[in-house]
């Protein structure tokens, strides 16, 4: 199952499609709606495909209504009539819901904290320790087994005493105590970063090892790969900054796009750009705005949530 999940341009497609759809269903789209509509649908065959899955959906549930008014039609009260209107209304959504789960399954919806894309969470546990959710992320917390399950996302962890906690993920467990550890999910894997102390890792292949400050390694359902420094200021989202450092363009912007709803696109000749500098994640439209000041890029904005950047025209 994990190997099947959505890139992140097809999470992004389909949460745009799912944006698409409510707007539709609402009763208040007007026709320039309609027109950046076909637009968006025309722009991409990747958009068309996931507007074509909504529609589908939408005529798989459009018999229910139908079925409810019928069996309300001996008993025309006000009050029937008003439990029909929201059972309407409810039906009419149930496409969106499911776009929406194919980003975001029932156990991300379940999980004990949870945050948006763009948002970011820190909570002090009972036992003391300080636990950060980045953006799109999702944890379980039993500090009766002292367990946290990290079900998306990337969460930092920090655990002042010696007793430990263990954060599982899909690829092996980190057992942390009297340190403090990043640990980042993806669907093919994960990657773990210490940032102070050491961590035990507990791959779901190989040896258990060591990590200790200034290190990170990768696992993934095959084991553990080889263990890396990294620099431990780069994770500056625990304090809402993006930083880069002659990083390429599109792998920077790849990272932005977690943080921004919607769909965030670029031409291929603007990949091997290089960025440098701190960003504030809370207004990612001045990031963008940012990079057309300094680099060879226009930013071309349809709707809030559907932004390309072009090369600028006549640029050297």
């Amino acid at each position: 199952m994990i190997g099947s999940a959505p890139s992140a341009d097809a999470r992004h497609v389909m949460r745009a499609a799912a944006q698409w759809l409510a707007l539709m269903e609402s009763g208040t789209a007007n026709e320039q709606d309609r027109a950046e509509l076909q637009t968006w649908r025309d722009s991409h065959s990747s958009h068309e495909q996931a507007w074509q899955k909504a529609q589908r959906l939408r005529q798989r549930f459009s018999d229910l209504p139908s079925v409810l008014a019928m069996a309300s039609l001996d008993r025309p009260q006000p009050s029937r009539r008003a439990v029909l209107k929201r059972a309407v209304g409810a039906v009419a959504l149930v496409p969106t819901a499911w776009l929406i789960s194919r980003q975001l399954p029932l156990d991300v919806w379940g999980a004990d904290l949870r945050t948006a894309t763009g948002e970011g969470k820190k909570v002090r546990l009972a036992d003391g320790s300080s636990l950060q959710l980045n953006t799109a992320s999702a944890v379980d917390i039993d500090l009766n087994t002292r367990l946290l399950k990290l079900v998306e996302g990337e969460i930092a962890l920090k655990v002042p005493g010696s007793s430990p906690l263990t954060i599982q993920t899909h690829f092996g467990q980190v057992v942390v105590s009297q340190s403090e550890v990043c640990v980042r999910q993806w669907p093919t894997g994960c990657r773990v970063s210490v940032l102070n102390g050491a961590v035990q890792l507990e791959p779901l292949r190989g040896p258990v090892f060591s990590l200790r400050a200034g290190q990170q390694v990768s696992l993934q359902a095959a084991g553990a790969g080889a263990v890396e420094p990294f620099d431990v200021l780069a994770p500056g989202w625990r304090d809402g900054v993006l930083m880069a450092q002659n990083q390429p363009l599109g792998d920077f912007l790849r990272e932005l796009s977690t943080y921004r709803p919607g769909v965030l696109r670029w031409e291929p000749e603007l990949e091997s750009l290089r960025v440098t500098g701190s960003f504030r994640l809370e207004d990612t439209d001045r990031i963008l705005t940012l990079l057309a000041a300094s680099l060879p890029l226009e930013v071309h904005s349809r709707t809030r949530y559907w932004v390309t950047l072009l090369p600028r025209k006549n640029s050297v």
